[in-house]
């Protein structure tokens, strides 16, 4: 009965050595934070695949460019990324055909405009791949910190075993056992990041795959433009 209870999850926790305690403390923390990354880039990306879809209909519904380019530059409106990817295009596309000499380039304006539109793509993909590389991190870096400190508890339980006269079971279970918690809490912090990562990589990359599509279909549209 006495090994039972010392062997219970929070009696080794607390009774760890410091370097193992201060190993569970880092993986919790970054346990934490990789689910706080995971929960707002959900939301995040629901809403860009939202707002993605709402201006899709509007512009494919045969609304007036200048019209949806007015609610786009409007800053009281909440634009999505598409959206603005639109407004840097036909932002510059208007003030390169405003210009002098416009009308008779359109090559210029048509490569302007593109321009413009792959710099936007830039800026929201920038945003939409923020903390994927915190998440790829804790996934890969994870089980190791666990591993050395389950080593490091291993070591240290075995080095105890030093100075008694008889090694039993009981005597060294204690220390593999917080060892070993050290690499669950490992795998804990780990799984749930990759998993996610590698979520968020494919949901991430059919937007962009979306965001080029209208890219190349905008400008055809702006090269039957008069």
């Amino acid at each position: 009965m006495n090994i039972s209870a010392d062997l219970s999850i929070f009696s080794l926790v607390v009774h760890a050595t410091f370097v193992v305690q201060c190993v569970m403390a880092l993986l919790l923390a970054i346990s934490l934070a990789s689910w706080t990354s995971i929960f707002s880039k959900t939301l995040a990306i629901r809403r860009a695949r939202r707002e993605t879809e709402s201006f899709e209909r509007k512009f494919w519904a045969g609304s007036d460019l200048r019209q949806l380019f007015s609610a786009a530059s409007n800053p009281h409106n909440q634009t999505g990324a598409l959206e603005r990817i639109f407004e840097a295009g036909m932002a510059e596309y208007l003030k390169l055909r405003s210009g002098p000499g416009g009308d008779q380039d359109r090559q210029a304006l048509l490569d302007g405009a593109r321009r413009a539109m792959r710099a936007g793509y830039q800026r929201e993909m920038d945003t939409l791949e923020s903390r994927l590389a915190f998440l790829a991190s804790a996934g890969s870096v994870s089980p190791y910190i666990g591993l050395f400190g389950t080593v490091w508890g291993i070591m240290h339980a075995f080095t105890n075993l030093s100075s008694l006269q008889q090694a039993t079971l009981a005597s060294v279970a204690p220390g593999i056992a917080e060892a070993l918690i050290a690499t669950a809490i490992g795998l804990f912090a780990a799984i749930p990041a990759v998993l996610a990562y590698n979520r968020f990589a494919h949901d991430i990359d059919r937007l962009a795959n979306r965001f080029e599509t209208f890219i190349e279909e905008f400008s055809n549209i702006l090269q039957r433009q008069r």
